[in-house]
C-alpha cells in the first residue's frame, strides 16, 4: 500500500468501524441499574440527592426546602487504550492481523462502565454516598413517620459469603449515578511530521475518555453478605419497601434487579424462575425481579 494522507485514512477508518461494530454488539447490564449525567467541568456537585421534598398538603406558606444540604461530588477520571501499528504493517498490507485488537478495543470501551460501575456497587459496604455513611449501612440517618429521627439499615452484614444486591431501578434517580465529561471517543496518531511515527516509524490508535461513576440514593439499595435464600430475599424486598425520606414520608420503594456474581447464579436462578419451592408448594417470588449475573462485583 501506498503511504500516504488518502490511503491512512482509508485505514483508519476500517480499523474504526471495526472498533464501532464490536462497541455496538458487546452486551451490557450498567445502563439498567445507573443513570447517565453529562457533566460540564472536571467535577459535578450533586445537591439534589436526597433532598428533594414530597408533595404536601399546602396549608399556610410553602416549605422551602435547600438543595445543598446533601450535596456530595463526583470527580472526573481520565482513561484510555492505545495500540500502535508498524508502518511497515500498514505498508505491507497487513491490515487484517489488527482487526481483532479494535475488536477488543471497541468491546472493552463499551463494557468499560460495566466495569466501574459494578466495582462501585460491590465496593457499596466501604463506600460514601451522599448522607456521610457508607452506601451499605446500618445507621442511615432518616425519619420514620411520626417525624423523630431514626437510624436505618439497607444491608445485612451477617453470614460473610458472596455479596448479592437488590435494588430499584424504576425511578428517574438511580441507585448509580454514570457521569460522562467526555465519551469514549477514537483516534488517530498518523501525521508524518507527528513525533512517534517520526521517531518509531509507527503509528497510534486509541481510545479515550473522561467517566466517573458514583452512588445515588441509598434507599434505592440493599447489599447483604447472608445466604442468598427465600427468608433473607423477602427480608431484603420488606425493608427497601419501607424506606422513608429524611422527612419521614414513605418513598414507594419497589426492588426491580438482583444483582449476583458468578458464584450465586445457581441461587438466584432457582429464586426468581421456579415455580414451585424446594418440598412443594408455589414460588412466591418467582419474577419478582430481573435477574443481572456480573463477574464485575469480584473483579
Amino acid at each position: 500500500m501506498l503511504i500516504n494522507e488518502s490511503n491512512l485514512d482509508l485505514v483508519y477508518k476500517g480499523f474504526k468501524a471495526s472498533y464501532t461494530d464490536a462497541y455496538l454488539a458487546a452486551e451490557v447490564n450498567w445502563d439498567k441499574i445507573a443513570m447517565t449525567v453529562a457533566s460540564s467541568g472536571s467535577e459535578e456537585t450533586y445537591g439534589w440527592i436526597g433532598a428533594v421534598p414530597q408533595l404536601r398538603e399546602w396549608i399556610g406558606p410553602r416549605h422551602v426546602k435547600g438543595l445543598m444540604a446533601h450535596a456530595f461530588t463526583i470527580r472526573n477520571r481520565k482513561f484510555e487504550s492505545t495500540v500502535a501499528i508498524p508502518r511497515d504493517n500498514i505498508s505491507d498490507d497487513k491490515l487484517g492481523v489488527f482487526k481483532p485488537a479494535f475488536q477488543l478495543m471497541g468491546q472493552g470501551a463499551r463494557t468499560h462502565p460495566e466495569e466501574l460501575i459494578f466495582a462501585l456497587l460491590a465496593a457499596g459496604f466501604e463506600t460514601q454516598c451522599f448522607d456521610g455513611q457508607n452506601f451499605f449501612d446500618t445507621d442511615h440517618p432518616s425519619k420514620d413517620k411520626d417525624g423523630n429521627p431514626v437510624t436505618v439499615s439497607n444491608m445485612d452484614a451477617t453470614g460473610g459469603g458472596a455479596a448479592w444486591f437488590l435494588l430499584d431501578t424504576s425511578k428517574p434517580v438511580k441507585p448509580i449515578i454514570w457521569q460522562e465529561r467526555e465519551k469514549y471517543e477514537f483516534t488517530q496518531l498518523t501525521r508524518a511530521d507527528d513525533t512517534n511515527v517520526f521517531i518509531n516509524d509507527e503509528y497510534l490508535y486509541g481510545v479515550r475518555a473522561r467517566v466517573n461513576a458514583g452512588f445515588g440514593l441509598w434507599q434505592l439499595g440493599y447489599g447483604s453478605v447472608n445466604d442468598l435464600t427465600e427468608a433473607n430475599y423477602a427480608a431484603a424486598r420488606a425493608a427497601m419497601m419501607n424506606f422513608r425520606s429524611d422527612e419521614g414520608r414513605l418513598l414507594g420503594i419497589k426492588p426491580t434487579a438482583l444483582v449476583v456474581p458468578p458464584a450465586l447464579e445457581d441461587a438466584a436462578l432457582h429464586l426468581l424462575n421456579t415455580e414451585t419451592k424446594d418440598g412443594g408448594g408455589s414460588n412466591p417470588y418467582k419474577a419478582t425481579a430481573d435477574l443481572i449475573v456480573t463477574p464485575w462485583l469480584e473483579a
